[in-house]
């Protein structure tokens, strides 16, 4: 499907997308679960013990999702959500993204360089305590400061009192707040992954698309004390795998909706945010594969980067034809009248609505220069030398007067990041900081203060080599040095890159905290005001804009008519054969030999992929897909066209999300790779009492 007609069909079939929650909409808070829509509308119901061995069984990858398989760590999830730590393990002799990769036993099982995986072990209402850290007596920005430094001192107390990893998590903009305390483990270690080729197989052309063909997952295992990890929570296999019409129920971690945002910041997203960041996004692509052209190892080490840039490309021009909906724009400011019409404070000055129109018109002034400035240090080496700089600022403050991300509970992982022997490539760092480079100059125009400051004198593409090429902070050790030395060794460097973020850091603090005051003190205060008009009007059956944390999504296993014709929920292997007979010689189409070679061992009736009802979107990768029971049928890897509006509102009609089917991971295990080990180990688990 061709990006015009993507954005025509979005716009129509989105038209009926409302605010309000629809019959399986919803990513649900675990402590507040849609119990009584699925009595009502299913005739389910489910015990609280249900519910936690979900929640302990579910695992966060930073920004996706994965699932618990066996008492023995093992970890499902997506390949493309395990495509990065795969990348990391791999080299230009030993290349796991194309060929794939099985440990045969578990002394061949790899250790991934920086991979950090959690699972959420209890939740906490701490509304009220953070909340009463504002009064009445201090200005927006103060409010705000004493809410974030509330939320670390909880933070810290809750890990010195419980050794877990714990976060504040903030819910409706403001209206509640969480506290999530997670099992963290940092040793964890490949067992499986196939070629790139089938996980990702129809490529782009095939993105968010259906019917799809994709054995899109990787397995990983949990490591504890250097032994694998003894849990109690985890996952058993279906026997029967997935079935038409069957409920299904989605445990992940949605990473953001916009569901409960006011029209005012929609329109800041429309106008302002979504173009900028899909010029970005659509230049990037076709920086990196120029790049990727170059030789076959320069195809190798950008297919990681590529593939998350054309799929936020993809994902965005999804969005953007939500926000053109004129249609779904009309329910949302519908919405926000009936909210408005309950609300008591009218006068400008009190409204809260209005508040966040003028907080948003204030971001409108700054909003590109801090996106353009923030890419400039944006991951790799110069996102390195920014970490070293600011945690030498923000290190000698108490803790909860720190930036959030720096705050004692949160050091652990920036180590962790820090010390990574993850491989750094040269050329690709400097093919990345010269877009960069080149597209601050088009925000900032050439003769701005802080371009000139950032190109030294030099064009963008010379000035990244001598940055790039100059700086030691590929060593592991000198990057320890520095972050050992504070700012004493910060001051003294003549670390190109640590003068360039010494140099500019001034700057994006100075961006940061005009966001923090202008803009995010305003809607913290005003949102909490809408939620509090919303639960008047609606009670607790609103749920939450997503935000990275766990969530319960539900929705029987059901196909969708599109121009008169109706789709299949399933696919099947010998659908896959064919359609690779059907595009051959295109390249997103070729299949590995591993599968040329095992097609007769194949039942082409095994399903392979299917579709679901369920309410999902980016971060849901990776989440395993069970039955009634909680056993696993199948693992998200991605949505259907109409689910990219789903950032906004969800139309159960045309909403789907796309799953890998459980009987084709183990036919693909046993009949394609031969992993025996893999299988006994998920059989044995899931013949456990």
């Amino acid at each position: 499907m061709k990006t015009k007609t993507m954005i025509v069909l979005i716009v129509a079939l989105s038209a009926s997308a409302i605010p309000t929650a629809s019959a399986d909409e919803g990513m649900w808070l675990l402590t507040n679960p849609p119990r009584q829509q699925l009595q009502s509308r299913y005739g389910f119901t489910f015990s609280q013990q249900w519910l936690e061995h979900m929640q302990k069984s579910a695992v966060r990858f930073t920004g996706a999702s994965g699932s618990l398989i066996s008492p023995s760590g093992l970890v499902l999830t997506n390949h493309h959500v395990g495509r990065s730590a795969i990348g990391k393990l791999s080299s230009a002799e030993h290349d796991f993204i194309k060929n794939g990769f099985y440990a045969k036993s578990l002394d061949d099982e790899l250790k991934c360089t920086d991979l950090t995986l959690d699972t959420l072990w209890s939740i906490k209402d701490v509304t009220k305590r953070i909340k009463s850290a504002a009064t009445g007596d201090m200005t927006l920005s103060q409010a705000n400061t004493a809410r974030r430094q509330m939320m670390s001192a909880i933070e810290q107390e809750s890990q010195d009192e419980t050794g877990l990893l714990s976060q504040v998590v903030t819910l409706y903009n403001g209206g509640q707040y969480h506290l999530y305390s997670y099992k963290r483990y940092t040793d964890v270690r490949l067992v499986f992954a196939p070629e790139q080729q089938i996980a990702a197989f129809g490529g782009d052309i095939d993105n968010f698309e259906y019917p799809r063909y994709c054995a899109d997952f990787s397995i990983f295992r949990i490591y504890e004390d250097g032994k694998p990890l003894k849990n109690e929570h985890y996952l058993r296999w279906s026997d029967t795998g997935a079935a038409e019409n069957e409920l299904a129920f989605i445990f992940g971690h949605p990473g953001r909706t916009s569901r409960l945002e006011t029209v005012a910041q929609l329109e800041f997203t429309r106008d302002t945010s979504m173009p900028f960041d899909m010029a970005w996004l659509f230049r990037r692509e076709v920086e990196l594969q120029a790049f990727m052209g170059r030789s076959a190892e320069y195809n190798r080490i950008g297919q990681t980067r590529i593939k998350g840039v054309a799929n936020g490309r993809k994902a965005r021009v999804g969005m953007m034809g939500g926000l053109l909906d004129p249609e779904l724009m009309r329910r949302k400011r519908d919405d926000e009248q009936r909210l408005r019409a309950s609300f008591e404070g009218t006068s400008s000055a009190d409204n809260p609505w209005d508040r966040v129109a003028r907080a948003m018109q204030a971001y409108t002034s700054f909003y590109r220069q801090q996106a353009a400035i923030n890419g400039v240090f944006r991951g790799g080496l110069t996102g390195y030398a920014m970490t070293l700089v600011r945690m030498a600022q923000e290190l000698p403050k108490p803790s909860s007067e720190r930036l959030r991300e720096y705050r004692d509970t949160a050091l652990p992982r920036i180590h962790q990041r820090l010390n990574s022997t993850a491989p750094i490539y040269d050329a690709l760092e400097v093919d990345s900081l010269t877009s960069a480079l080149i597209g601050l100059a088009w925000t900032y125009g050439a003769d701005h203060p802080v371009v000139q400051t950032a190109l030294g004198g030099r064009s963008p593409r010379a000035r990244a080599e001598q940055l790039i090429l100059g700086s030691s902070l590929k060593d592991v050790q000198v990057r320890r040095t520095l972050a050992d030395g504070g700012w004493a060794a910060i001051e003294a460097s003549d670390d190109p890159l640590i003068m360039l973020a010494r140099s500019l850091e001034s700057h994006t603090r100075e961006l940061r905290t005009r966001y923090e005051d202008e803009v995010q003190a305003v809607q913290r205060q005003a949102y909490a005001q809408i939620a509090a008009a919303r639960f008047a009007l609606d009670g607790d059956s609103v749920y939450p804009d997503a935000t990275g944390t766990l969530r319960l999504s539900y929705g029987p296993i059901a196909d969708w008519e599109e121009m008169g014709k109706k789709i299949p929920s399933f696919t099947n292997i010998g659908g896959l054969y064919e359609r690779a007979e059907l595009r051959k010689g295109e390249q997103e189409f070729i299949l590995p030999e591993s599968w040329i070679k095992a097609r007769s061992r194949l039942d082409p009736a095994t399903p392979m992929n299917f579709i679901c009802k369920g309410d999902v979107i980016g971060g849901n990768s990776g989440s395993p897909i069970v039955n009634a029971k909680g056993e696993v049928i199948g693992l998200v890897f991605d949505g259907n066209i109409h689910m990219l509006v789903g950032r906004y509102a969800y139309d159960e009609r045309t909403n789907r999300t796309i799953a890998v089917d459980a009987r084709l991971i183990k036919s693909a295990l046993k009949n394609v790779y031969g992993t025996t080990r893999i299988i006994n180990e998920i059989n044995d688990a899931s013949k456990t009492p």
